[in-house]
């Protein structure tokens, strides 16, 4: 199974420390928005039940197979044994015995996808997509000249059900961060509000593992700190947190007092590409590992081609038979100009890793340090006064 993600981050201030004291200082001028953040209730596995009635309400794993792979979404019948995306099917299947694993089928869920933007685009034209699955809009000025962002968020999700069959989610509020958190409260097929008097309270009481943006690692790293809750995180200095944890200090010390400055830009700038394959059995060989790598570069460099990208960084990524795993990359001054100059970096980075330590379950391909030659920068917003 072919998977293909990208990744999109924020530029970086060279003084956060600075920039985020002034923009804590800006804060009691600055006008709020309305920003909803929709997301699809098990997209895939919803789209799999939908077109196939004898798969409703049963548990279902699209991706991987009983013996291999990773799962790529699971449906709530399946969620309730504790399967959920990313998981290794081997691990889903014991979770679940009677879990039916299912192919994805990616340009359905490409189309429908297309069909839920183009609903969102009778609303605003300000529209920041995160997956297939998911996006930010920003309706403070909107162009159905609604004023109450909540009756948005409800026309949006009953137009998605009546055009995709589909149930979509959605959270609203005053900024990216507290939207994207209001989306899991209700869930499936609800919404919720966390309106500005109630933002900074909300964020004292949440665990941080349940922040967006913070994984695991980073979790278990603020735990060590002391920081199990956004209380703790906020009764840290700025300076604490820029020196333990860099360039998210800023961010982190700012969404600790339910403040996100971020704007909803429909226009991101990646940072990389990639694609990657599960194999049906392990390689061991390195000939047949360098074939294996040849689809996943055309996948990526067709998205480049496409979006008029370049890249000067490949990287190889390697999960070994005990899901152990590996990358190795390469940058270059000048940037690449073809699949065969990839395939050929490529596959030197993965003859560097053998003889394999482990035969290999699956390769993945990253394009990095992308540049393209027309950046277009989201338009400026003008904002009103909140009606949540």
């Amino acid at each position: 199974m072919f998977l293909i993600c990208f990744d999109a981050g924020l530029r970086c201030c060279a003084d956060p420390i600075a920039i985020a004291e002034a923009t804590m200082n800006d804060m009691s001028s600055t006008p709020i928005r309305k920003i909803v953040h929709v997301d699809m209730d098990a997209f895939y596995a919803s789209v799999e039940q939908r077109d196939n009635p004898d798969l409703r309400g049963k548990p279902i794993a699209v991706g991987g197979s009983a013996a291999r792979g990773v799962v790529a979404a699971a449906s709530y019948e399946a969620r309730a044994y504790g399967v959920h995306s990313a998981m290794p099917s081997v691990t889903a299947k014991r979770k679940c015995p009677n879990l039916i694993f299912v192919p994805p089928r990616f340009d359905v869920y490409k189309a429908v996808s297309k069909q839920i933007h183009e609903i969102f685009a009778e609303y605003t034209p300000l529209i920041e997509p995160l997956s297939l699955d998911e996006a930010y809009l920003d309706v403070t000025e909107n162009l159905k000249g609604m004023d109450i962002a909540t009756e948005i968020a409800l026309e949006i999700r009953a137009k998605i059900k009546a055009v995709t069959g589909l149930n979509a989610s959605a959270g609203i509020s005053y900024n990216k961060f507290l939207a994207k958190m209001a989306s899991d409260l209700n869930k499936p097929n609800g919404q919720a509000v966390i309106r500005p008097k109630d933002g900074p309270a909300f964020v004292e009481a949440l665990p941080v593992k349940k922040f967006h943006g913070v994984g695991p690692a980073t979790a278990e790293r603020m735990r060590k700190y002391g920081i199990e809750t956004g209380l703790d995180m906020k009764e840290k200095t700025l300076e604490f947190l820029v020196e333990h944890f860099g360039k998210s200090g800023p961010y982190f010390y700012g969404i600790a007092r339910g403040i996100d400055e971020r704007q909803v830009k429909p226009d991101r700038i990646r940072k990389s590409v990639g694609a990657e394959d599960t194999f049906v059995e392990d390689i061991a060989d390195l000939d047949h590992a360098i074939a294996e790598l040849k689809p996943l570069t055309e996948k990526v460099w067709r998205y480049c081609e496409a979006q008029g990208i370049s890249a000067k960084t490949v990287t190889v990524k390697i999960k070994y038979s005990d899901f152990t795993q590996a990358t190795r990359s390469r940058t270059r001054s000048l940037a690449f100009v073809g699949i065969p100059e990839v395939l050929a970096a490529a596959s030197d980075l993965l003859a560097a890793v053998y003889p394999f330590k482990r035969p290999v379950r699956l390769l993945g391909i990253t394009l990095s340090t992308l540049a393209t030659s027309e950046i277009n920068n989201a338009r400026p917003q003008s904002q009103l006064d909140l009606g949540l």
